[in-house]
């Protein structure tokens, strides 16, 4: 160590308060970059910006870096190299990983090289505001506890106070593993005063299960390179509650190395025992648990998803092999599941599937497996049966749980579920087998009036025909074209109480089932190959009834239709709109057309440019859905669209005990601000979802508070009505 004598230090130290709070964001797109920027932004802080790692290299050497927002995916290196660098040049600025990569993998990876946190870039914007005032609040506190330990490095009084100070516990033992010094840490975190501690023995806060792991790390004798470090160990506090605890930037947490004194003699060194540091992770280990969770777990019940559920079934089907046993599998559908999501909307439904899944959790034994597979659809699997009979016991207890109501929109709602079930061996002996002859069987179910169970047995498979006699239906449906009819739904703009658009919604008036929402044969007409056959008579309809409502003076109305991403594997689609408009002398700037982030998952490039040929032509285009997929900024970026649209799912949940939904749609408006977007909200509801949006800056809304989705004469009639009139619809009374 370097001696500094009659220096004083005091006149040296910067005022903290006026401090300046430096960001550097490196991701190789500019306009993310800008959108970071503008979230990051505030008073006293300085925001740098590059595009790869060998300029973010370059600017960190500088050493004057707080803040790191960093994506790992750069055109040069890797952002995990740009850590590396950082660790082996001792670069103290703290790193928040905000990345667009899915994997766990690659989260655990920036955890362990030393991130402060890892975000996803599809997640909740204000997530990265918050985790960067988090780090900087830190990097004050070690900017704080530098500045002190300069001005008080040559006194006692210093060490003391940044061992006393320390976030860490620091302790000595003697050479029998009793506390001779411990730092008041340890009083926060584990419940002991120091006085408790001194002169007892270091297994008085280990967890008993990890006494023999312990045992190495709080014996340790060897020194500098050789001593233990990177071990992980759960301490257990006074209450006997449990504690974990890692190194600040290694996947552990205790160091520790022997303490020595010279003597005389041959031997020269005299061991006195052991000093250490350990540092809490609870908050680390915990989000590290919930990514793993939420990989493997549906978010909303939190059930296994299908992943994990195909794991743990083929685990026990190996296992069943070997024992001799047979596995059930059960696939399970809730019945008039979308009459509640239709009829109270989807947050009375979402309520619903979790009473339903704890409901069927209690008919299960300690080792069976319920999981959603997605929707109203969950899987069971029920190892080491005796027999098929052992699942239809299960199956009937769930289905005496059903003649119990639910408790929906304060009323009461009776349902009923469809079961289908299939047994190893004998209908299948793999997992997509059983779950596939599990679904089978569920439709079969389904078929016969609902609300029961059914064994697979091979001549269902026949049965499974409903889907293609459903798709037959379709395509007759298309060659008559009288079965589909339009209805619309007003976009009003609040602040001035005008319908100044409406959307056009397809529906199919089926000769047995009655009218079918879109969700019932959309998916259907996209898998058969015939969504472009539909879109073409929405496109004529909706025109059509444009060019109506145009003639009888509602001149100011944009009508917005909905496109399905197969409608761009036909390279003529700007020209097929064209015609239609330019038939019925409707001008391009009065639709505007729906599109969602999927047109981008095949042939990207070339459906960005059929996106600009439509927009050059006067066509407005928007984005549906509006922050639900997982790069949204990024495609924001690309796509030249005039619109988004914000996703109801984000407007259910607006109320006062939910903010993350409230800061999604005001970071949403914020970056559509910057792109010179108009915002639409879809779904609201009620009076205080409209106050909240209107106060997040959101005017133009739709959703059943204004009006629900109408038949061209209802709709027309609501227009002249006065409630919301549409621009220009008065002088034509």
């Amino acid at each position: 160590m370097i001696a500094l004598t009659d220096v004083d230090f005091s006149p040296q130290l910067p005022d903290l308060q006026q401090a300046t709070n430096s960001i550097l964001i490196v991701d190789d797109e500019e306009r993310i970059r800008a959108a970071y920027r503008q979230l990051l932004a505030g008073d006293g802080r300085v925001i740098d910006e590059c595009g790869t790692a060998g300029e973010a290299i370059r600017r960190l050497d500088r050493r004057d870096v707080d803040v790191l927002v960093l994506d790992l995916n750069l055109p040069d290196r890797n952002g995990l190299e740009v850590m590396e660098w950082m660790v082996h040049t001792h670069i103290p600025t703290a790193v928040v990983v905000f990345s667009g990569d899915e994997s766990i993998d690659s989260a655990i990876r920036a955890l362990r090289h030393g991130a402060f946190e890892f975000i996803r870039k599809h997640g909740d914007p204000q997530e990265l505001i918050d985790t960067v005032d988090r780090a900087l609040h830190r990097r004050r506190i070690e900017r704080e506890h530098a500045l002190m330990g300069v001005r008080l490095e040559h006194s006692e009084r210093l060490h003391r106070f940044l061992v006393e100070n320390s976030p860490d516990i620091i302790y000595t033992l003697d050479r029998n593993g009793c506390f001779i010094f411990v730092n008041g840490r340890v009083e926060p975190l584990l419940g002991y005063t120091r006085d408790e501690l001194i002169g007892q023995h270091y297994t008085v806060i280990v967890h008993p299960d990890d006494l023999e792991h312990a045992r190495y790390a709080f014996n340790e004798r060897r020194i500098g390179d050789r001593a233990s470090t990177n071990v992980e160990i759960r301490l257990q506090s006074r209450t006997q509650g449990v504690r974990h605890f890692e190194n600040r930037t290694i996947v552990t947490i205790l160091s520790a190395q022997g303490i020595y004194a010279t003597q005389e003699g041959p031997a020269g060194l005299h061991f006195m025992g052991t000093s250490g540091v350990a540092r809490d992770i609870t908050d680390r280990k915990k989000a590290e648990e919930t990514i793993a969770f939420q990989a493997f777990h549906d978010l909303l019940t939190g059930l296994p998803n299908r992943i994990l559920f195909k794991d743990r079934l083929g685990l026990a089907l190996t296992q069943a092999r070997r024992k001799g046993k047979r596995v059930g599998v059960m696939f399970i559908d809730i019945d008039r599941f979308k009459l509640v999501n239709d009829t109270y909307g989807h947050q009375e439904g979402d309520e619903l599937l979790k009473s339903f899944a704890q409901r069927a959790r209690g008919c299960l034994r300690s080792g069976d497996t319920l999981a959603r597979q997605g929707g109203d659809e969950f899987t069971v699997m029920l190892p080491d049966l005796g027999s098929g009979e052992d699942a239809a016991v299960i199956a009937r207890k769930m289905l005496g749980e059903l003649q119990r109501p639910f408790r929906i929109a304060g009323l009461d709602f009776f349902t009923t579920a469809s079961i289908g079930i299939a047994l190893y061996p004998d209908n299948g002996d793999t997992p997509e087998a059983l779950l596939r002859n599990a679904d089978i069987a569920m439709y079969q179910i389904k078929g016969r009036g609902k609300n029961g169970y059914l064994q697979y047995s091979p001549e269902m498979h026949g049965g499974h025909c409903m889907r293609l006699t459903l798709e037959n239906e379709l395509r007759q449906a298309l060659g008559d074209g009288e079965q589909f009819e339009l209805h619309y739904q007003p976009q009003i703009r609040v602040s001035d109480q005008r319908t100044i658009g409406v959307e056009a919604l397809i529906r199919w008036r089926h000769p047995e089932h009655g009218l079918m929402a879109p969700d019932a044969f959309i998916l259907l007409a996209e898998e058969a190959g015939l969504i472009c056959e539909i879109s073409d008579w929405v496109f004529r309809r909706a025109l059509a009834q444009l060019a109506s409502w145009r003639a009888r003076g509602f001149t100011g109305l944009r009508l917005a239709i909905n496109l399905s991403p197969r409608d761009f594997d036909r390279g003529d689609l700007p020209g097929r709109l064209l015609r239609q408009l330019h038939e019925r002398a409707i001008p391009a700037e009065a639709v505007e057309l729906e599109i969602t982030e999927n047109v981008l998952l095949k042939d990207a490039e070339r459906n960005i440019d059929l996106v600009k040929q439509l927009r050059n032509h006067g066509l407005g285009v928007s984005i549906d859905d509006f922050g639900t997929r997982y790069s949204s900024l990024n495609y924001l970026r690309r796509l030249p669209v005039n619109a988004i649209k914000v996703d109801q799912s984000f407007v259910r949940d607006l109320n006062p005990q939910n903010r993350s939904s409230a800061s999604i749609i005001q970071a949403i408006t914020g970056i559509a601000r910057s792109f010179g977007l108009r915002v639409v909200a879809e779904g609201v509801e009620s009076d205080t979802q409209r106050q909240a949006l209107g106060d997040l800056g959101c005017d133009e809304m739709q959703g059943f508070l204004f009006c629900r989705p109408q038949a061209a004469d209802g709709l027309e009639a609501f227009l002249r009505s006065g409630a919301f009139p549409a621009p220009r619809a008065a002088r034509q009374r």
